[in-house]
């Protein structure tokens, strides 16, 4: 079986090989490709004729998307505007004719000067009752005695003062004790004095030398050591001689918050509690108000105590209620809480936020930190026949 042969179209050598010229090394379908392309560019129309379909195409395609679109944004559009309030028009006005006005310049003006703060001074105090605190203290008294104790009180009712007993009466238990102690001490300063006496003579008697600088050295320390006993000897003396003689309870000052003194017209005292009543006439009181018999304080209230520790007037402490104790000596019932009561406080409220009195402050122990009792204001009641109001 014979094959055609091909003619080569650059060199003509025949051969049947289609791919490749033996002879020239031609590729026969590149030949072709290159004379397809010659013949495009000649004739233009050709190539339109083969590209208009995919253009068409292409244009369809593009059309189909944007109508795509606008379908959705008007779904989204006919959604959401039934949700819209529609917004009444308001017809405008037409703008009244403006002129040119020159800028006018800026000013600033200084903020006005500060005005200096009062100076007040402590006999022109005047007590803003702001809150519930402020107005148990306008109710809490100061309450001194002419042998020495300073207490705290409370106005009950307009001519009524709680207090502690101790507070008002006269403890002359350790009479006997202090004048033991100021009859020993008036003896051995005499004694001393007598030998501080004698040294200072022999001094004189004695040549230049270290005994004699020795002397001298031992003489200083003992009247620098007296210097300092003799005016505390004289404070005892005093004490003693203010304890011993005879007392009247209308001898007590009562201070109110604004200042004013007042003396008792009459005091009661309780026969089982550490309680009293003093009775007062004259002034603006702020009684407090007293905790109904069903008000029962919860472990962990927040209560307040108010009085005067340590000479310090009117001093707030906070604390919780830590609950109710039975005192083993008496068997009556204790309000134990961590607010501060020191020396001072005795006799003063013990209250809740709000003002109203549980307890009336009485005791500490004083070998435990944060250890106070009241007595319930209930008792005070109880005690001396009285009506809550």
């Amino acid at each position: 079986m014979t094959q055609n042969k091909i003619q080569c179209p650059k060199c003509l050598h025949e051969q049947t090989n289609p791919v490749e010229c033996e002879a020239c090394g031609l590729l026969f379908r590149k030949f072709e490709q290159v004379r397809e392309r010659k013949q495009q560019a000649q004739d233009p129309s050709a190539k339109s004729s083969r590209t208009t379909p995919n253009r068409s195409s292409s244009f369809l395609k593009i059309g189909f998307l944007l109508l795509l679109i606008v379908a959705t944004a008007a779904g989204t559009y006919w959604f959401t505007a039934g949700s819209r309030q529609p917004v009444p028009s308001q017809p405008q006005q037409p703008a009244p004719p403006t002129t040119a006005q020159p800028a006018k310049p800026q000013t600033r003006t200084a903020p006005p000067p500060l005005s200096p703060k009062p100076q007040v001074s402590q006999a022109d105090v005047q007590v803003s009752a702001t809150g519930a605190i402020e107005q148990a203290k306008m109710g809490t008294v100061v309450i001194e005695t002419p042998w020495g104790t300073l207490g705290s009180g409370f106005f009950l009712s307009s001519n009524l003062i709680v207090t502690n007993k101790h507070v008002v009466e006269q403890d002359n238990s350790n009479l006997s004790e202090l004048r033991h102690k100021v009859q020993t001490n008036r003896e051995l300063i005499t004694l001393e004095q007598q030998q501080v006496e004698q040294l200072r003579k022999w001094i004189t008697t004695v040549p230049d030398g270290p005994a004699r600088r020795q002397a001298i050295i031992v003489l200083q320390e003992k009247e620098r050591a007296l210097n300092k006993l003799i005016p505390q000897q004289k404070e005892a003396e005093k004490q003693l001689q203010i304890v011993e003689e005879p007392k009247r309870q209308t001898d007590i000052k009562i201070f109110l918050i604004d200042g004013s003194e007042y003396s008792p017209q009459a005091i009661q005292v309780s026969s089982k509690r550490d309680l009293a009543i003093i009775t007062v006439y004259g002034g603006a009181q702020k009684p407090l108000k007293a905790a109904s018999a069903s008000s029962v304080l919860k472990e962990g209230d927040k209560v307040y105590t108010i009085g005067h520790p340590k000479g310090l007037r009117y001093t707030v402490t906070a604390g919780i209620f830590s609950g109710y104790r039975q005192n083993q000596e008496t068997g009556e019932i204790m309000l134990q809480t961590d607010a501060a009561i020191n020396p001072g406080n005795s006799g003063g409220p013990l209250i809740d936020e709000s003002g109203r009195v549980y307890g009336v402050n009485t005791m500490i122990y004083r070998d435990a930190q944060g250890l106070g009792f009241a007595i319930p204001i209930q008792a005070v009641f109880e005690e001396f026949a009285l009506t809550p109001q």
